[in-house]
C-alpha cells in the first residue's frame, strides 16, 4: 500500500531538485538534533535519577572547549542553511532574460491565462519544455495562491499588485496547479493543469489557437478608450508621450522618481492622481470599473511594445474626455 504513496511529488522543473535537496538537508539536521536531544534527556534522567541513599551532588565545573563547540558548530550549520536557502531563493525569483512572459489572473474560482501571442486559457497553461516561463500574476478579487507542486513553485496572488514567478519544465507532461490560499466557498475547485510540450508541439498549438497578440488588442483598446486624444505624441499632446515608456524612470510633480513597470502603468490607469508626471496637468479621468484585469494586461502589453513613431494617429472621432478632472500620467 505504501509503495503507491510517493514521498515527494514528481520533479518536473529545473529548481525542483534544489528545493528538495535543501528540504532533505533541513529534515536531516532537525531529525538528528531531535534524536540526539531525546537520547541525552533519557540518558541523563536515568543516570542522575533520585536514589534512596543520600549522596551529595558532585560539583560540576564548566568546560570552555565544550561551550565553544556547541556555540560554533550550530552557528556554522545555521549560516550554511541561510546561504543555501538564499541561493535557492535568488534563483527562484530572478528569471532569465529570455523567459517567455505570460499573464495569469486569479478570480473566484478560476485561473485565466493570457499568452503574449494572444491565446487565452482557463485553468490550463500550455508551456514549452526547456524554455524559461515567467508568469505575471494578479487577482481580481481576494488573495489567491498559485502552487505547482511538481515545479516546487508557489506565490501569493494579490489584488491590485502584479506578482512574479518563473520556472522551466524539464520534460513533457501534465502537472496540476492549485490555489493554496483559502479564497471562498469553491476554493477546493480552483485547480488547473500545466501542459508541458516539446517546442515543436507548442508552436503547433500556438498556431492552432491563433488570436490577436496582447499588444495588438491593447492598441485597439487604446483607440477605443480614446487615450490617443491626450497621449498623441505630437504638438497637440495634452499628456506625456508613452513611447519607450516601459522600464524607464519617470519624474513626478512631487520631485520623486518612479520606474514605469506594470504596477505603475496599472495604477496610472486606475488611479491617475496618485503619481502625476512632472510638467503635466492632472486632467486624466480614472478608468476604475471601466476596464477589466484582462484589458489592463492588454494595455500594458501595448505600452511595453510601443516604440518611437508608433503612437496611433489621432483622428477626428477622438474627442477630449468629458469626465471630471482627476489625474494625469
Amino acid at each position: 500500500m505504501f509503495a503507491q504513496v510517493p514521498l515527494f511529488p514528481e520533479q518536473a522543473s529545473t529548481v525542483a531538485p534544489e528545493v528538495d535537496a535543501l528540504f532533505i538537508f533541513l529534515l536531516a539536521v532537525t531529525g538528528f538534533m531531535a534524536v540526539l536531544i531525546s537520547v541525552l534527556v533519557i540518558g541523563f534522567a536515568v543516570r542522575y535519577r533520585a536514589r534512596p541513599e543520600c549522596t551529595a551532588t558532585p560539583r560540576i565545573t564548566h568546560s570552555n572547549a565544550l561551550e565553544i563547540f556547541w556555540s560554533v558548530v550550530p552557528l556554522i550549520v545555521f549560516i550554511g542553511i541561510f546561504l543555501w536557502g538564499a541561493k535557492v531563493y535568488v534563483f527562484m525569483t530572478r528569471s532569465p532574460d529570455n523567459a517567455l512572459e505570460m499573464y495569469v489572473v486569479g478570480k473566484q474560482w478560476m485561473w485565466k491565462v493570457q499568452h503574449p501571442e494572444g491565446q487565452r486559457e482557463i485553468n490550463e497553461l500550455h508551456i514549452p519544455v526547456g524554455r524559461p516561463v515567467k508568469l505575471k500574476l494578479v487577482s481580481e478579487d481576494v488573495i489567491h495562491d498559485f502552487f505547482v507542486p511538481a515545479f516546487r513553485t508557489k506565490v501569493d496572488v494579490l489584488p491590485g499588485r502584479y506578482m512574479q514567478i518563473w520556472f522551466q519544465a524539464t520534460h513533457p507532461g501534465e502537472f496540476r496547479f492549485f490555489c493554496s490560499q483559502y479564497c471562498g466557498t469553491n476554493h477546493s475547485g480552483m485547480i488547473g493543469r500545466v501542459i508541458a510540450m516539446e517546442a515543436s508541439e507548442y508552436e503547433a498549438w500556438l498556431s492552432n489557437h491563433a488570436e490577436g497578440s496582447l499588444a495588438l488588442e491593447g492598441r485597439k483598446l487604446f483607440l477605443k478608450l480614446q487615450c490617443v486624444t491626450c497621449h498623441s505624441a505630437d504638438v497637440h499632446a495634452r499628456a506625456p508621450v508613452l513611447e519607450n515608456l516601459f522600464g524607464r524612470m519617470v519624474a513626478l510633480q512631487d520631485g520623486s522618481n518612479v520606474q514605469a513597470d506594470e504596477s505603475y502603468i496599472r495604477e496610472s490607469i486606475l488611479r491617475p492622481q496618485a503619481k502625476v508626471v512632472a510638467g503635466w496637468q492632472p486632467i486624466m479621468p480614472t478608468f476604475q470599473g471601466q476596464v477589466s484585469e484582462e484589458e489592463l494586461i492588454q494595455l500594458i502589453a501595448f505600452l511595453k511594445a510601443l516604440k518611437p513613431g508608433q503612437t496611433p494617429v489621432r483622428t477626428e472621432e477622438a474627442t477630449p474626455p468629458q469626465e471630471p478632472v482627476q489625474g494625469q500620467r
